[in-house]
């Protein structure tokens, strides 16, 4: 009885905690979705703000289940729950495969994704805020390069341009002088018009994409054990689940064996 009692708390705490935090993921997104102008973009691969919000949502779903099911030993909903969670670990691991096997082309549609996010780099500020971080953190530029800027309609390196960005990357490509009181927002101006050489002096020119990749390969064990280590606490979490499943299948059976013995002897006298 201990045992699964055990496996009973364990199951809804892990749920619990993967509950709590779908709930404050759809908060955030839902706070980031009000706080942005109405006319910003509303696309589930460029809108972060969306896509918190649909990642909490069944995320809070799935949890919900297993939460419900473990605390009240409904057999239903813990079916429901162990065989989602199967599903995605299978869709992970095709993913996993299909990702090692046609790697080129997933780097071919990462970076059709990445320059899409540069040509909405102004329309949506959460989608500004992470290209921006993205760039700073891996000291990088564009997606191949500080000249894919040229894509963006305020950067555009064109004369009839009106912007005063023209020509220009933005601030988070620039190389931070760190005697610097105040940073210069206006670094990155009219670099996309310069040598490699002389660009390089004030602002990263080399891509995102190859600098994401190269950060992958170089923390290839922490990428590694962040992955084996979910999808294991997925394989624990529907083992549980099934443990509790085949727990309650026992007591019902006794019940109904009780039961059964008890009608007899009734019938008997």
């Amino acid at each position: 009885m201990r045992g699964y009692r055990g496996i009973k708390y364990t199951l809804f705490i892990c749920c619990y905690i993967f509950w709590v935090a779908s709930a404050v993921l759809i908060a955030v997104g839902i706070y980031a979705k009000i706080a942005k102008e109405k006319d910003a973009v509303d696309t589930l691969t460029a809108d972060p703000a969306l896509l918190l919000i649909v990642t909490g949502s069944l995320m809070f779903t799935i949890t919900f289940l297993g939460c419900c099911g473990a605390l009240r030993n409904i057999g239903t909903l813990l079916k429901l729950f162990s065989g989602i969670l199967l599903v995605i670990f299978l869709l992970q691991i095709a993913a996993g495969v299909l990702g090692f096997l046609y790697s080129d082309l997933v780097l071919e549609r990462t970076e059709q994704l990445m320059m899409r996010a540069i040509v909405r780099y102004r329309d949506d500020l959460d989608l500004e805020n992470v290209i921006d971080f993205i760039q700073k953190k891996f000291q990088c530029c564009g997606v191949e390069s500080h000249k894919d800027w040229h894509s963006n309609v305020y950067f555009q390196c064109e004369e009839t341009n009106p912007s005063l960005e023209a020509c220009g990357v933005p601030f988070s490509c620039c190389r931070r002088n760190k005697s610097e009181a105040v940073f210069n927002t206006m670094c990155g101006y009219e670099t996309q018009g310069m040598e490699d050489e002389e660009a390089r002096e004030d602002i990263f020119i080399t891509g995102c994409l190859e600098r994401i990749v190269r950060w992958g390969k170089n923390h290839l064990f922490l990428v590694g054990g962040i992955t084996i280590g979910l999808v294991c606490l997925e394989l624990c979490m529907i083992c549980l689940a099934s443990a509790q499943l085949s727990r309650i299948k026992k007591i019902v059976r006794k019940k109904r064996l009780l039961s059964l013995r008890n009608s007899w002897r009734m019938q008997s006298r």
